[in-house]
C-alpha cells in the first residue's frame, strides 16, 4: 500500500466529516468551532455573512494586538517594591574609624621635606610678596627636578581669547626684575592650573587642570606629588608611620562590657592611613545588640593628634567613621562621615534590609561571580559591593592604559604603583582617565549591584565635649591613663567622644516581587480572549487542531504533486511507451468482433490461424487497480 492511500485512509479515520480539502475543512470547522462568530458567517445570508466576516476579523485581530501588549508586558519583567516593618534582635554594625590624617607628620615629614619646602616657596609667589619679603627658605636650592614634574602654573585671562601661562617662580623673579607688584584686579584674573604632562610651562604640549582657587589647586598637586612619593616606600613602613591603635584609642565601652583596642582590627587604608574596625566579623562572630538605646551602644573617646598633622596633605580636622555590614570592605571616602574635635557626636542607627530579585528582572549578583571585573580587595577577604568593583574596574584599565597602578587602590600581581621616576607621565595618564566619561562608563555597564544589601541610616547630633567646667579633670585623668604622666598632654582639639547606638529595633525590609507572573498572564490572555471572541481552552484546542488537519492535507497534496512530477518526467523520457492493460483488452475485443463479422457472411468459413500463431493467453491480463479509494471503500 503506497503513503498516499495510508495517509488519505488515516486522515479519513481521524476525522468524520472535515473534508479532504482546504474549502472543506474550513466549512467544517465555522460550523462547528465553539467560538463565537465563524459560526454566522457560514449559515447567514450574503449580507449578513460579510458584516459578521468584518467583525470576525476585527475582533480576532483586537485579540491578537491585546495579546502582544500582554506578552510584551511579561516579557519586561518588572518588579514591584514593598516595605515591611519588623522587630528582632539585631547584629551590631561593623564601625571603622580612622583619622582624617593619614600620616603622622614627625614621622613622614623627611620623606616630604622638599616637597614641603617647594610648596611653600610656590605659595609666596602665588600670594606676590614685595620684594625684600622672602622667607629663609628662598635662600636654599630647591629641588626643580620635582617641580617641573608636574609644574603648578598661573593662568593670566585677562585677555579671554590670549590667555597667558605663567610659571610661578619665573613669573616671581620677572616681577622683582621691573620692581612691580600685580594689583588686586590682575590677581583675581590669574587662575591656577596643574599641569600633569609638560615638558616646559607654556609649551604645545601642555596639558592643564585648571582650578578657580588656589587652595584647590594647591591640594591638588601636593596629592600628586606625595604620591609618587609614597608609593615608592613599603606598606609596613607606611603602616608605622600612622597612627597607632594605642595610641589613637583611649577609652571603649560596648553597652556594659569594657573593651580596648585590642578589640579592633587594623587595616591599612590608602586615604586615611591606618584604620580600626571594630565587629568586622572577620575572626569572632558578630556582637549582636542587646536592646536599643544610647546605654546598649559603643562609646569611644579618640585622640586625632591634630597638632601632628601634614598640613599641606589633610585640610580637614577629624575622625572619618563609616557603619557597614559585617566581612565587607569601609570606602570611607564614599560612604563615610567626620566626627568633629572637642565635641560628643551621638550617632543613632536605623537599619534597611534591601532584597533584590536576581536575573531576568534586575541585573544585581549574588556574590559577584559572574561580575567580568577581577575584584581586587578579596585580597582582604571581604564579600563583594560595587564600589569594590568599580575601583578595581579602574585600577585594571589604569594598569592596561598608564602601565602602573594607582596608590590609592589595590595592586594587581606583578604590577607596580606609579611615581614620576619610573612613569614620567602618570599623572598625565590618571587625569584623562579619571574625567573619561567613556572609562567610567564602561566600568558601571561592567559591575553589577548586590542583590541583597543593609544600608544603615544615621541620626547625627553633637554637643561641646568636655564642658569648660569638667575639661580639667578630664583631661588629666586621660594624658595619665595614656602617657602616666600627670601632666596635661590631650586638648580640646584632638579629643573626640563617639556614641553609635541602635534607636531602635525595628528594621525595615524593601524587597522586590515581580510585577507579572505566569498566572497573570494566562489569566489576561484568555480573559481577552473570551471577552472579544467568547472562546476558552477549548477553542484554541479546535483551533490547533485544524491546523493539524490542514497540514496534513498538504502533505496528501505534496505527496500527489511529486508522483504525477515522477510520472511526467517518465513519459517524457519513453515517448513510445509500451501498451497498458486496457490498451490490450481493447484490441483483443476489437479483433474477436473482426472474427465475427468474417464469419457472420454467409458462405463463408472462418479464416484458421497462421501456421505458427500462438494463441492468446488469458490468464496474463489483470485488470489495473484504482489510484484513488474514495472515502467509504474498506479494501486493503
Amino acid at each position: 500500500m503506497n503513503l498516499k492511500k495510508y495517509l488519505v485512509r488515516a486522515l479519513h479515520r481521524l476525522q468524520k466529516g472535515p473534508g479532504y480539502t482546504y474549502k472543506e475543512l474550513l466549512v467544517w470547522y465555522c460550523d462547528n468551532t465553539n467560538t463565537h462568530g465563524p459560526k454566522r458567517i457560514i449559515k447567514e445570508g450574503p449580507k449578513k455573512k460579510l458584516i459578521w466576516f468584518f467583525l470576525t476579523l476585527l475582533f480576532a485581530s483586537l485579540v491578537f494586538w491585546q495579546w502582544g501588549i500582554l506578552i510584551n508586558t511579561y516579557l519586561s519583567y518588572n518588579v514591584t517594591s514593598s516595605l515591611s516593618i519588623g522587630f528582632k534582635t539585631m547584629k551590631f554594625p561593623a564601625v571603622t574609624i580612622c583619622n582624617a590624617n593619614p600620616f603622622k607628620y614627625s614621622e613622614v615629614k623627611p620623606l616630604l621635606k622638599e616637597l614641603d619646602r617647594l610648596i611653600e616657596a610656590a605659595l609666596e609667589r602665588i600670594l606676590q610678596p614685595t620684594p625684600g619679603n622672602s622667607s629663609e627658605n628662598m635662600s636654599l636650592p630647591l629641588d626643580m627636578e620635582l617641580w617641573n614634574q608636574i609644574p603648578l602654573v598661573l593662568i593670566d585671562e585677562q585677555d579671554k581669547d590670549n590667555p597667558i601661562i605663567l610659571d610661578i617662580f619665573e613669573t616671581n623673579q620677572t616681577l622683582a626684575g621691573n620692581e612691580t607688584a600685580m594689583d588686586n584686579e590682575t590677581s583675581v584674573s590669574r587662575l591656577p592650573a596643574v599641569c600633569p604632562q609638560c615638558s616646559h610651562p607654556g609649551s604645545d604640549n601642555c596639558t592643564y587642570r585648571n582650578f578657580s582657587s588656589a587652595a584647590q589647586a594647591v591640594t591638588e598637586w601636593y596629592i600628586l606629588q606625595s604620591t609618587s612619593i609614597l608609593s615608592k616606600v613599603p606598606l609596613h613602613d607606611r603602616i608605622n608611620m600612622g597612627y597607632q591603635a594605642e595610641d589613637m584609642i583611649l577609652a571603649c565601652l560596648y553597652g556594659a562590657e569594657p573593651c580596648n583596642y585590642k578589640n579592633f582590627t587594623q587595616i591599612y587604608h590608602p586615604d586615611h592611613g591606618n584604620c580600626y574596625i571594630f565587629n568586622w566579623g572577620m575572626d569572632e562572630e558578630a556582637l549582636n545588640s542587646s536592646n536599643p538605646g544610647a546605654e546598649f551602644g559603643l562609646k569611644l573617646i579618640l585622640d586625632i593628634s591634630q597638632q601632628d598633622y601634614i598640613p599641606y596633605l589633610s585640610s580637614a580636622a577629624g575622625a572619618r567613621l563609616m557603619l557597614h555590614q559585617q566581612k565587607s570592605f569601609p570606602f570611607l571616602k564614599d560612604q563615610g562621615i567626620y566626627a568633629m574635635a572637642g565635641t560628643e557626636t551621638s550617632i543613632g542607627v536605623l537599619v534597611d534590609e534591601l532584597e533584590r530579585m536576581g536575573y531576568p528582572y534586575s541585573d544585581c549578583t549574588l556574590n559577584g561571580s559572574d561580575v567580568p571585573v577581577k575584584n581586587l580587595y578579596s585580597q582582604y577577604n571581604t564579600s563583594y559591593s560595587i564600589q569594590a568593583c568599580l575601583r578595581s574596574c579602574f585600577q585594571n584599565h589604569m594598569v592596561e592604559i598608564c602601565g602602573c597602578g594607582h596608590y590609592m587602590f589595590p595592586l594587581p600581581e606583578g604590577v607596580n604603583y606609579c611615581n614620576n621616576e619610573d612613569n614620567p607621565g602618570w599623572a598625565y595618564c590618571y587625569s584623562s582617565l579619571r574625567s573619561s566619561i567613556k572609562q567610567r562608563q564602561i566600568c558601571i555597564d561592567s559591575c553589577k549591584e548586590t542583590c541583597n544589601d543593609t544600608q544603615y541610616k544615621m541620626t547625627i547630633s553633637m554637643a561641646d565635649w568636655p564642658s569648660e567646667a569638667s575639661e580639667d579633670w578630664i583631661f588629666h585623668i586621660l594624658s595619665y591613663e595614656r602617657d602616666m604622666s600627670t601632666n596635661v598632654t590631650l586638648d580640646r582639639n584632638g579629643i573626640i567622644k563617639l556614641n553609635i547606638y541602635f534607636q531602635e529595633y525595628n528594621y525595615r525590609t524593601i524587597s522586590e516581587s515581580a510585577a507579572t507572573t505566569i498566572v497573570w498572564l494566562l489569566s489576561s490572555l484568555g480573559g481577552q480572549f473570551g471577552f472579544w471572541m467568547g472562546g476558552s481552552v477549548l477553542c484554541l484546542i479546535e483551533f490547533g487542531e485544524i491546523i493539524i488537519d490542514s497540514l496534513w492535507i498538504t502533505i496528501i497534496n505534496v505527496i500527489s504533486w511529486c508522483k504525477g512530477l515522477k510520472q511526467r518526467r517518465a513519459r517524457a523520457r519513453y515517448p513510445d511507451a509500451p501498451p497498458t492493460v486496457s490498451e490490450l483488452v481493447e484490441a483483443h475485443t476489437n479483433l474477436g468482433f473482426q472474427h465475427e463479422a468474417v464469419g457472420a457472411v454467409p458462405g463463408a468459413e472462418a479464416l484458421p490461424p497462421e501456421p505458427g500463431t500462438p494463441p492468446p493467453n488469458y490468464d496474463s491480463l489483470r485488470v489495473q487497480p484504482l489510484d484513488t479509494l474514495g472515502p467509504d471503500s474498506d479494501a486493503d
